[in-house]
């Protein structure tokens, strides 16, 4: 008995120490936890953006106002015309390929600014069409975007992207050096805007606006394909900032994507890879 009257004192101290623990605990409020490296692209630590932005003004749609509809009657086709306009659609998106080997032969101006315009028919959250593609062709700018873009690189390879990501890149031969960033007649930079800005300064809010842009990155790809050029997708990351300094967009643009764009060069090889079949991409229910 004196051994427990001595030993429930100390296990009352330790009771209410842990219960005392426990009520600050959740009084705290939760943080957000933190970002992966790769999302690092998005922050901007350029002195503008460190600007405070509390005073400026939000507006929103004006719900009451309507937008006149119109008649829409798309053209139908048989069963039979249906099947073989799939089919060959994907026969032609099937020859896409990733292709790191360009060639300097220009390419029509026209060609890339309809390209965009099929990217520009995406749809976006409340039709707020919230991108921007800033299309390089200028020899200069281009060899300033791949200083930039070969600086981050690097030390993605060497440090950020961990032994495991870069030896599974390995077999597909990529590293840092982006020769075809020079190469290349055209180098696409599609940016997402975050929140639109009205001619009187007032934001806008762009309602899912990266899954917008994305959208329309795919119909680009697609465009590209069709009209028989290359490209290979690459998020630069960490370099966000910096590109949208070059090349002056304002604060509200943050970038999603850097495409080279041409003909393939003569030379040009790609990996052997094998795409999944139907039935590992599909669920009929």
């Amino acid at each position: 008995m004196s051994v427990v009257s001595v030993l429930t004192p100390v296990l009352v101290l330790v009771l209410c120490l842990v219960m005392g623990f426990l009520a600050l605990r959740g009084r705290r409020s939760p943080t957000a936890p933190a970002k992966p490296w790769v999302d690092e692209d998005l922050r901007d630590d350029s002195e503008e953006a460190q600007l405070r932005e509390e005073d400026e003004e939000w507006v929103e749609v004006n719900q009451e106002k309507e937008v006149a509809h119109v008649p829409y009657s798309p053209q139908r086709h048989s069963s039979e015309q249906m099947l073989q306009r799939s089919l060959n659609f994907y026969e032609l998106m099937n020859g896409r390929r990733s292709v790191r080997f360009i060639s300097p032969e220009p390419v029509p101006l026209a060609v890339i600014q309809n390209v965009i315009r099929a990217a520009g028919t995406a749809p976006s959250g409340a039709h707020t069409e919230p991108w921007t593609f800033v299309v390089v062709s200028d020899p200069d700018v281009k060899h300033r975007i791949r200083l930039i873009v070969e600086e981050e690189e690097e030390v993605n390879y060497r440090q950020r992207m961990g032994d495991k990501w870069v030896s599974d890149l390995a077999p597909l031969r990529t590293n840092w050096i982006k020769e075809y960033l020079d190469v290349t007649p055209y180098l696409i930079l599609v940016f997402k805007q975050t929140y639109g800005i009205l001619a009187d300064n007032k934001k806008r809010t762009h309602y899912y606006n990266e899954i917008s842009v994305s959208i329309a990155c795919g119909l680009l790809l697609a465009a590209l394909q069709n009209a028989g050029l290359v490209t290979v997708t690459s998020t630069p990351l960490n370099c966000g900032p910096k590109l949208r300094l070059l090349l002056e967009r304002p604060l509200n643009e943050k970038l999603l994507m850097l495409l080279p764009v041409g003909y393939a060069a003569e030379d040009a090889t790609v990996p052997d890879l094998k795409r999944k079949p139907l039935q590992d991409i599909m669920v009929h229910i």
